[in-house]
């Protein structure tokens, strides 16, 4: 049977108000995706807008959770009569949860976990198991059969994110100023990298000012468009996948292990044998995840 997961971790509101619909969100660095069910579970549709990560405003993370709410087009719905079920990536930090806490637009009832949580609950079924996620950001989490959680990374792309696509945006942009500096190749990687940030110290040092998670992460598609071509571009991957792979030998050793994310995927091939010999295909994804989480919550605490 599915575990109970341990009430510390969530955030949690009900306004007491009658539900009508229920909304799993999984919201992100670069977009935030809804699915939308009845009372009896049926899912009605699917939404998707902007980012929703809380270290870009709380203001933004629930407009882009309305807007994909919205865009599930399913008719009569009004926010203010949905549960939702949200996993959203950076309520690690108290002051960005707090703030999105306090910016709630008066949904009748929410439970909030991280979007990695999430995506571990959707990809078991609430059930034990590990999950490695690479997409904007990177972690690894996993779920014990007593309910607790364990994770690894998830330190933010400012510092750590390893193995992720903003990691590899950066690193890319790394070698396109050692380049630029004459102390690397400009091989095709790094001619991409100046065509789409910028081919004079000016121009790179302003792409690296505003970029954020975001703008690093759009690299991350050049080191993939080159890997048979540039042996640098092919030494970041293989070094991406080995972070990853100390991720997911760190958060658990043998739980089943779920991949999850752009990145995650795209880098499969070149996992190693530990890591392969665990790995499942998930059951859903974090939007299914944290609509399972809200279906939970028969009663939440005002």
């Amino acid at each position: 049977m599915p575990l109970v997961l341990d009430p510390s971790l969530l955030t949690s509101r009900d306004s007491g108000r009658p539900v009508r619909w229920w909304v799993g969100i999984d919201g992100g660095g670069t977009s935030t995706r809804a699915v939308v069910a009845d009372a009896q579970g049926h899912i009605l549709g699917r939404g998707e807008s902007g980012a929703s990560a809380l270290g870009q405003g709380a203001e933004q993370a629930w407009r882009h959770i309305a807007d994909a709410i919205s865009h599930a087009e399913v008719p009569g719905l009004e926010l203010q009569d949905c549960a939702l079920g949200l996993g959203l990536s950076g309520t690690g930090v108290p002051a960005q949860l707090q703030a999105f806490v306090a910016a709630d637009p008066g949904v009748a009832r929410f439970a909030l976990v991280t979007d990695g949580l999430a995506a571990l609950l959707g990809a078991h079924g609430g059930r034990p198991g590990a999950l490695l996620i690479s997409g904007t950001g990177s972690v690894a989490e996993a779920l014990l059969p007593d309910g607790s959680r364990r994770m690894t990374g998830g330190w933010g792309w400012q510092i750590g994110d390893e193995g992720s696509g903003a990691w590899l945006g950066q690193q890319a942009m790394k070698l396109a100023q050692a380049a630029y500096d004459s102390r690397a190749a400009a091989g095709p990687l790094v001619q991409s990298v100046w065509r789409q940030a910028g081919t004079t110290r000016e121009e790179l040092l302003g792409f690296c000012a505003t970029a954020g998670q975001g703008g690093y992460a759009s690299l991350a598609p050049l080191v993939f468009e080159h890997e048979a071509d540039d042996l640098a571009a092919s030494a970041l991957l293989d070094e991406a996948a080995r972070a990853l792979e100390a991720l997911a030998a760190a958060v658990h050793p043998t739980l089943p292990l779920a991949l999850a994310g752009s990145i995650a995927l795209r880098l499969a091939p070149r996992l190693g044998p530990a890591l392969q010999s665990r790995r499942v295909e998930p059951q859903g994804d974090a939007a299914t995840g944290a609509l399972w989480l809200i279906q939970q919550q028969e009663t939440i605490p005002a």
